[in-house]
């Protein structure tokens, strides 16, 4: 007989990814616990960007990253960066990443990544009206902006790829970005907007939302670190905190940390993190219409219902240095001149753990141990971004239906 405390599914993640699944996994009549080391909204979840970047289609290893890299690891505070101190752990990944970058490749996780954005947008809305966020979703856009016709020009392969793939844009001069987004320094010249990129209202509020629902719906949330997985008959147990639990199966969407966890099933999965910063300022900051992206310096500015943000860049330190909030004054700093009039006093400044896979790519399926645990991390920049396409493909492994798309690309075993 069934132990009456013994859940069907224990997710490990109270991120906007754990969560999502976990809902998912409780609107087809699963029990559902969810175990995290901090509890809900703590991690990458909490200070994102707040986009939904289904256009974002194109991985980040690529052969144009591979054109720029040089020049941006010369630079500690540029967009791209590996602290010395964490140069020889990261190696092996790096070898894995530059092979991702080969034409094939790119191909390969562009066709998959965009199957995943069309999933996880169609899933969104309706996704946001059953957990009562849709209030929450605004749809303002994205401002990819230029400072030359060749820094356009030499951008024009990625569109013509997104083109493609059915996603709508179109480029501009200053004139016409300024009736966009007012009170851009002079020096950008040309633009692109593409009108499909969404974003919510403030992504901790939103992930704290979801956890309130999955409650609400019967759901069990409980602080607790899990530090190992082992396949019993029937089910798997966890061990947490010290003490064992039992379900019948587990999501394992630890963000960053997973691959720790994972490793106690036997599996090496190289996940390595993207420490992303980023710095919240007042609402007053700037007048700020729509997202803009700075791509040639590796950030963004978004406006959110608690502030005006301004973050990215990667950073691939891993999980033990110390933050350096060098690189948030940094992007402060040209976001100051980049957008004249811009208020940079009394921000907050904030640095998190993106978890982040070679190719660009999630990994969604099976572990190689046992078949009772579904993994679902490694989303990069696009965990937001991907959370209701991803809840919806774990639900489907969770009850044994036919994923929603092909999951092949994304096999936790393709390394």
């Amino acid at each position: 007989m069934k132990d009456a405390v013994q859940p069907d599914v224990i997710v490990i993640g109270a991120g906007v990814v754990g969560l999502s699944a976990a809902i998912a996994a409780q609107a087809r009549g699963l029990s559902v616990t969810v175990l995290d080391r901090e509890g809900p909204a703590a991690g990458a979840s909490a200070g994102n960007a707040g986009a939904f970047a289904f256009t974002d289609i194109l991985p980040l290893a690529s052969p144009g990253i591979l054109k720029k890299a040089p020049k941006w690891l010369l630079d500690p505070l540029g967009p791209l960066s590996v602290p010395p101190a964490y140069a020889a752990q990261i190696a092996p990944w790096m070898f894995s990443f530059w092979r991702a970058c080969s034409a094939s490749r790119v191909a390969h996780s562009t066709t998959a990544q965009t199957a995943m954005m069309d999933l996880s947008k169609a899933e969104l809305e309706p996704f946001l009206a059953e957990t009562g966020t849709l209030p929450m979703l605004r749809k303002e856009g994205n401002l990819q902006v230029y400072e030359s016709e060749a820094e356009l020009k030499a951008s024009l392969p990625g569109w013509t790829a997104r083109a493609e793939h059915g996603i709508e844009f179109r480029h501009m001069g200053a004139a016409e970005m300024a009736e966009i987004q007012p009170g851009l320094a002079s020096r950008f010249t040309h633009g692109t907007f593409t009108p499909g990129w969404y974003s919510i209202a403030d992504p901790k509020l939103y992930t704290l939302a979801l956890a309130d629902h999955f409650r609400a719906k019967g759901g069990v949330i409980e602080r607790a670190e899990v530090t190992a997985l082992k396949p019993i008959e029937g089910g798997v147990e966890l061990t947490a905190d010290g003490k064992t639990r039992r379900a019948e199966q587990v999501v394992l969407s630890a963000g960053a940390f997973s691959h720790q966890v994972a490793r106690t099933l036997g599996e090496r999965i190289p996940l390595e993190t993207e420490r992303g910063y980023n710095t919240t300022l007042p609402q007053d900051a700037f007048d700020l219409r729509t997202q803009i992206t700075f791509g040639g310096h590796g950030f963004v500015v978004t406006r959110l219902s608690t502030g005006i943000r301004v973050g990215g860049a990667v950073e691939l330190g891993g999980l033990k240095l110390p933050p350096n909030f060098r690189r948030s004054e940094a992007m402060l700093k040209k976001a100051q001149a980049f957008l004249p009039g811009f208020k940079s006093e009394g921000g907050m400044q904030w640095m998190g753990f993106r978890p982040s896979l070679p190719d660009s790519l999630p990994a969604i399926g099976r572990a190689r141990a046992t078949g009772r645990v579904v993994y679902a991390f490694g989303h990069g920049h696009l965990g937001l971004t991907q959370s209701a396409g991803t809840a919806r493909l774990v639900a489907d492994l969770l009850t044994g239906r036919r994923p929603a798309i092909d999951i092949s690309c994304f096999s936790p075993q393709r390394f």
